[in-house]
């Protein structure tokens, strides 16, 4: 059951004893807490072309792009050698980067084995993450998530695809984050994505404000210029700050930096947080 602010606590620091060790004070106030997954994984094309001759026997006579050029739909890409004599062109299907290349001349151009080349058609890029199985069901289809890409900075992003499975070794599962890629981004770079998968909205107080006991976890409240010792239960955590869902109000007044030498019914004499 949360506690009630005292009609006292506001006024704390007024009136406070001349003997009473001086403590730094501040109110519990209402904040929103996001609740996210976060993540690690590859950066890896949306849509990718593999580009392969379509019949055997075929030689790579002539290399006209390499990997990292941008090219447009026709553009030659490779002249082929057949048996029979002649040439052969390979084209680019699509526009888009060169994303990897393994022809070399002389060497032979094979229609089932590894493409000669990748075209990344567009812009559009997925982290590739692995999830563990107790994330994965709290995963959706458009929730939003913020990437940082090494080289990259921060991108925003949101959830494309989730996994209906997950590889019965590891317990993890795929997840699909559609990159918002607005500028130059390497394949295969890594990334991390912090996934919001909700929100909650409560009282909030420092860290620091909360002690760590054999009682549980509790915050030192100042009533009446005297120290009162509260169970709480906590919940998410943000910059610095914690929600505290149930034992405490907003308004009331606590101690700024819990410590263990500030014991139940001590006198102090508070000082405003914000006054120093």
């Amino acid at each position: 059951m949360l506690a009630t602010a005292s009609p006292h606590s506001s006024r704390a620091t007024d009136d406070a004893p001349a003997n009473g060790a001086a403590v730094t004070v501040l109110k519990a106030t209402k904040s929103c807490f996001s609740d996210v997954v976060d993540v690690f994984g590859i950066l890896r094309p949306k849509e990718e072309i593999a580009v392969r001759p379509d019949r055997p026997g075929l030689k790579v006579a002539e290399v006209m792009v390499d990997a990292g050029q941008t090219v447009t739909a026709g553009q030659t890409l490779a002249r082929l050698s057949p048996p029979e004599g002649g040439s052969i062109l390979v084209q680019a299907p699509a526009a888009g980067m060169v994303g990897a290349s393994s022809a070399v001349v002389g060497a032979v151009a094979s229609g089932k084995g590894e493409a000669l080349f990748s075209i990344i058609t567009g812009n559009e890029f997925d982290l590739v993450a692995q999830v563990p199985t107790r994330d994965l069901a709290r995963l959706k289809v458009d929730q939003p998530a913020t990437i940082k890409i090494i080289g990259a900075g921060d991108i925003d992003g949101k959830v494309r695809r989730v996994a209906a499975t997950v590889e019965p070794n590891t317990q993890l599962g795929q997840v699909f984050i559609a990159v918002d890629a607005r500028k130059f981004l390497l394949v295969n770079s890594p990334g991390r994505a912090s996934i919001k998968v909700g929100e909650s909205c409560g009282v909030s107080v420092p860290l620091t404000a909360i002690l760590y006991s054999s009682a549980g976890t509790v915050i030192q409240v100042v009533r009446r210029q005297r120290v009162e010792t509260r169970r709480v239960e906590t919940g998410l955590m943000s910059g610095g700050n914690v929600e505290i869902r149930d034992g405490l109000a907003e308004g009331d007044v606590v101690v700024a930096r819990a410590g263990a030498l500030l014991r139940e019914g001590d006198q102090v004499r508070p000082v405003s947080a914000e006054s120093n």
